[in-house]
């Protein structure tokens, strides 16, 4: 379980209201979820024909596609399109990166918000 190497981190997912925890074994990753919808997964890559993304821990997000962009224009190398989703609206943030841990927990909120938007309202945390 790779959220144990960042118990900050993991804490900061799971103070969300509803958020939850779980492991994608066919995958390899920590998924943090919110009424069954994934908002943050924990990953390592092994392989990849990309250097930026072989051999890292990466924190894959939602993010809007306006800050997406942003984010991996200002971090080339450490803010990359979302690994195995939609390289539009995803991030894959490299946990020994530059990032600062302030943009970093925006993000994580961010990734929270957007997912929950998305739901129901009868889904929707309090």
């Amino acid at each position: 379980m790779f959220y144990e190497r960042y118990p900050e981190l993991d804490r900061l997912l799971l103070s969300y209201p509803g958020a939850e925890r779980d492991f994608q074994p066919v995958w390899g990753w920590d998924r943090y979820l919110v009424a069954g919808k994934m908002y943050a997964g924990l990953l390592f890559i092994a392989k990849h024909s990309d250097p930026r993304y072989k051999g890292h821990m990466f924190l894959s997000l939602k993010a809007d596609p306006a800050e997406a962009e942003f984010y991996r224009t200002q971090y080339p190398n450490d803010v990359l399109p979302g690994y195995y989703s939609d390289k539009r609206t995803w991030i894959s943030i490299r946990m020994d990166g530059t990032l600062p841990e302030n943009e970093l927990a925006y993000l994580c909120r961010r990734s929270y918000d957007l997912v929950t938007a998305k739901l129901p309202k009868a889904k929707r945390p309090k």
